[in-house]
Parts: structure tokens; C-alpha cells; sequence
């Protein structure tokens, strides 16, 4: 049975077989029968520096979903990372780090970025995912849209 780790565009997480290009962290959302039942608990993120990692760095190695450790989360690609809110990593992914604050205008400490950054994507105390609304031709390449249908 897949673990529930996979985000989605959305900021959902789910079980699925499907193998991801990137790994994220919220912190800790799983509790310590994570390893039997490979469920989540309710909680969506335990803090706002929500990064995007790559999967090999450093030749560390994580036993996924150890008690009391940070839940790995894994991203299709990145663009369904930057979509589901979290910035690339400053430690394995500087180059990125820096271009994306750069592109955003920040200058600063990162926590007052990562601040900003929830506050305009995560709806506080429902650890549901804001969503806003944009003229099409307006968004810039890459941004995945949400339809009625």
C-alpha cells in the first residue's frame, strides 16, 4: 500500500504509487504508527518554511516517516512543488533558493518571506489551501489552473 505523501498542485497529500522528482517538509504530520498505517494525521503543516528538496544530496539516507522526524513529502515535478506552496531549499538547492527570493523581491531573513509566503497560501486553523483567481492571460507559464469541470 503507497504512503500518504504525495502532494499535489493543490497542497493535498495522498497515497499513491507514483514516484516523485522532489522532496518536501511541512514537519511532522504523521504520528507514530505512520510506519504500520502510512496515514497522516490531520494536520497539513506543523510550520510555514515549507521547502522543496532534492532527492539525493550529501548521500544522506531517511528511513520515510521515522517517529518524531520531519513527514517526507514527494512532488511529481517542481513546478507541482512551487504550485503547492513550498520555496526551494536553502541548504541543498542554494542556487534556486536565491533566484526564487530574488524574482520575488525579497531581501531579508527568510522566516519574514516564509510568513508572507503561508499567509497567502494556507487558510489558518482549516489547513486548507487558499486559492485565488487571475485573468488566464495574466499567469505566468507553467501555473496549473483549476477548472469546474
Amino acid at each position: 500500500m503507497p504512503r500518504q505523501n504525495r502532494a499535489q498542485p493543490t497542497g493535498e497529500i495522498i497515497a499513491t504509487p507514483t514516484r516523485g522528482a522532489f522532496l518536501g517538509n511541512r514537519g511532522v504530520l504523521h504520528d507514530d504508527t505512520a510506519h504500520v498505517h502510512s496515514q497522516l494525521t490531520h494536520r497539513r503543516w506543523r510550520h510555514k518554511a515549507w521547502v522543496c528538496c532534492v532527492l539525493d544530496f550529501k548521500n544522506r539516507r531517511r528511513k520515510v516517516m521515522t517517529p518524531n522526524r520531519y513527514t517526507e513529502l514527494f512532488f511529481f515535478d517542481e513546478a507541482v512543488a512551487l504550485a503547492a506552496g513550498h520555496r526551494p531549499c536553502a541548504e541543498c538547492r542554494r542556487s534556486d533558493y536565491t533566484a526564487f527570493l530574488t524574482a520575488a523581491g525579497h531581501s531579508g531573513k527568510v522566516a519574514d518571506f516564509d510568513n508572507r509566503l503561508h499567509s497567502a497560501r494556507a487558510i489558518p486553523r482549516l489547513f486548507g489551501q487558499r486559492r485565488h483567481t487571475a485573468e488566464a492571460n495574466t499567469l505566468p507559464d507553467g501555473t496549473f489552473i483549476l477548472t469546474g469541470s
